[in-house]
């Protein structure tokens, strides 16, 4: 695409054009996505002129918000399908050296062509490049969309060759942006995937219609449209009761090429079977597909015909679970206009009442090998319904693509039982474990369990036995079937009966101060026993605060909780060890003596519990600093990164605030080393 951002004139005269052409709306054959011309991989296009058309814009990723209108302007699509996976090279070619032709290309497997105008998502490569003369994909191209630009600035044209998915069905566009045009040759080559079908056409069924006149063909792949003569020529009929006169296919109004067409008879043909043979026809071929396969001289296809008369219903359709509808199948195509929409047609009985409320079928022009009967609730319950064609409000029954009434006839159909996956559980409770008996009823015929038991335990029996710890959350999930029906259950059990004994207090008291515990205990507990060592004991779930005796010396206890279930006759325990300081009082001391003898070995201030902010720091003799703590219960041990210091006097500095006069306290002294 040719963009030259320089001057609001030549800006007009750019846009000009592109909007004088949007009013003309691309119709010709091979210039919209849904007829474009299909591709065998040898084939040269030879385009000498494109019809002046644009219709949509054309997302380009990467190129947004540049100014440039990228369009589907003049353009040419072409659809092929990957039969080897790998990478596709082709070239467009221009026929006059001054000329720039942009491209694109889709992934359309399984979509409509027309999705490439909305869904970006489907873009596999490009190039719009303003750079005259040859563009295409190449094994030296760019690995991304090249956007618009000025030819001055000899942009690349050609992108790296695109990897295809071998099934997948793709669409390329070529277009050019001004419109004067020369044309172009397209032809493809150079990667290592083939677009070539290998499939030889030939023909695989033949049907009569009602009257004899005629018969329909299909084909296994598409032919091209020239290939046929409009008389038939290319057919004829064994034994030779009549001629062929005429050929229609069933596409070619709106497509290079088909795979069904119909032979029309001079006369019509009498009951019995008879062969379509494929010759040469008068254009000296028989039939070819993209690539210029021919049917092979000679090839029949046979078809009995039998003079119309009145169809029954060939089967209802297999019927699923809590099924609200049935589909019945017929021999014969039905006319659609004979279907009674409020479902008249039609009434069921069985062992559970069933109202018919409406009627369909899948029309094509007006015909439908099925009609679909709707009830006005889903059925539920097991056994065997009678279906009944019947005639319906406008009197007559369904009739069939020959005109031919069908028989009021009844069709039986059978349901399933709907299931439920809803499952029973018994609890057994333990002290530490809790036992859980699961059951599944079992009804509606139900002859699969799959049990799934947190996430990762499974099982396949109608009852299972789990133990889970007594403090526990447990997700079950059951899921059961019938062989038709199926159904899945949830629930979440949530076990808290473990007996469990805990509380917090402090480690650490002065001997002036009562002492509080916190019980944190878990579980169905009915009873309390604390033990505060041998001095004092309480009933309480939270007894009150405990003063321990002053001893003057250093003391330690032992704080017991005991909890009990007595329902389930359990029990648990648990105690922590307390310290009573022999006073609070804060000094330090003077001397120490690091020898590891147990006595006086480490360094700090005695009994700083209340001492909050608390920093100690040891100097020595130079002022460095030796040692700092905020724990008052650290000690210096007469080392410097494990490196014992030499006897003699050291100075501390001592920082704290007293906890319960808040009163902010400096000190300092100094203490002897001695080894």
């Amino acid at each position: 695409m040719n963009l030259k951002p320089i001057n609001t004139f030549f800006l007009l005269l750019l846009l000009w054009p592109a909007t004088s052409v949007l009013s003309q709306n691309c119709t010709n054959l091979g210039q919209t996505p849904g007829t474009a011309f299909p591709v065998c991989g040898t084939t040269v296009f030879h385009q000498t002129t494109v019809p002046l058309c644009s219709t949509n814009n054309i997302a380009v990723p990467g190129c947004g918000g540049d100014g440039a209108a990228y369009q589907n302007k003049n353009p040419y699509y072409y659809r092929f399908t990957c039969y080897v996976a790998g990478t596709l090279g082709f070239l467009i070619h221009p026929l006059a050296a001054n000329e720039d032709y942009d491209w694109q290309l889709w992934d359309i497997t399984g979509r409509d062509p027309n999705e490439i105008f909305l869904n970006v998502s489907l873009v596999v490569t490009g190039n719009w490049a303003g750079t005259y003369g040859n563009t295409g994909a190449s094994a030296s191209g760019v690995n991304f969309i090249q956007c618009a630009s000025d030819p001055a600035d000899n942009k690349p044209s050609f992108a790296a060759m695109p990897n295809l998915i071998a099934g997948h069905q793709y669409l390329l566009m070529i277009s050019h942006f001004t419109d004067g045009q020369s044309g172009y040759d397209l032809s493809f080559g150079g990667g290592t995937g083939s677009i070539t079908d290998p499939l030889i056409p030939k023909g695989i069924s033949a049907k009569a219609d009602c009257d004899g006149q005629s018969v329909t063909i299909k084909l296994n792949k598409k032919v091209k449209c020239n290939s046929l003569t409009a008389a038939g020529s290319e057919f004829s009929i064994l034994p030779a009761v009549t001629t062929v006169i005429g050929a229609t296919p069933d596409s070619c109004t709106g497509s290079f090429d088909f795979d069904e067409l119909t032979l029309f008879f001079a006369g019509p043909v009498s009951n019995g079977t008879y062969d379509i043979v494929i010759n040469k026809g008068t254009d000296n071929n028989t039939l070819l597909d993209n690539c210029d396969n021919a049917i092979a001289d000679g090839d029949r296809i046979s078809f009995t015909y039998a003079a119309p008369v009145p169809i029954f219903a060939d089967s209802i359709g297999a019927t699923a679970c809590t099924i609200d509808s049935v589909k019945i199948y017929f021999p014969k195509k039905i006319l659609c206009s004979s279907i009674a929409p409020n479902g008249s047609d039609f009434s069921v009985s069985g062992p559970t009442p069933v109202t018919v409320v409406s009627a369909s079928g899948n029309c094509v022009n007006g015909k439908t090998p099925y009609i679909l009967v709707k009830f006005a609730n889903p059925i539920y319950t097991k056994g065997t319904y009678l279906l009944t064609l019947k005639a319906g409000d406008d009197g007559t029954v369904v009739i069939d693509e020959c005109g031919q009434q069908t028989p009021v006839q009844t069709l039986p159909f059978t349901t399933a039982d709907t299931v439920n996956a809803d499952f029973s559980y018994r609890l057994s409770y333990g002290c530490l474990s809790d036992t859980v008996f699961f059951d599944h009823n079992g009804a509606h015929d139900v002859n699969k369990w799959t049990w799934v038991v947190n996430v990762k335990d499974t099982a396949r029996t109608q009852q299972i036995v789990r133990v889970f710890p007594a403090n526990s959350i447990n997700n079950i999930e059951l899921n059961v079937t019938n062989g038709v029906c199926t159904d899945t259950s949830f629930k979440l059990i949530t076990l808290n009966n473990e007996v469990k004994a805990d509380f917090t207090m402090d480690r650490i008291t002065c001997p002036e101060d009562a002492l509080p515990v916190i019980n944190t205990s878990s579980g169905s507990i009915d009873s309390y026993r604390w033990n505060f060592d041998i001095i004092g004991s309480s009933n309480l779930k939270d007894p009150p605060p405990f003063l321990w005796p002053t001893l003057g010396r250093e003391s330690y206890y032992t704080v017991k909780l005991t909890v009990y279930n007595f329902t389930l006759n359990c029990s648990d325990s648990a105690r922590k060890t307390l310290t009573v300081l022999d006073h609070c009082f804060i000094d330090v001391p003077t001397a120490f003596t690091p020898n590891n003898d147990g006595l006086n070995d480490g360094f700090h201030p005695h009994n700083a519990l209340k001492a909050d902010n608390y920093t100690f720091k040891v100097f020595n003799r130079w002022g460095q600093l030796i040692f700092q703590s905020r724990n008052w219960q650290e000690k210096w041990d007469g080392t410097i990164k494990g490196v014992k210091q030499a006897p003699g006097v050291y100075v501390w500095m001592l920082s704290y605030t007293e906890r319960v006069t808040g009163k902010q306290v400096f000190r300092k002294g100094t203490v002897m080393l001695i080894r």
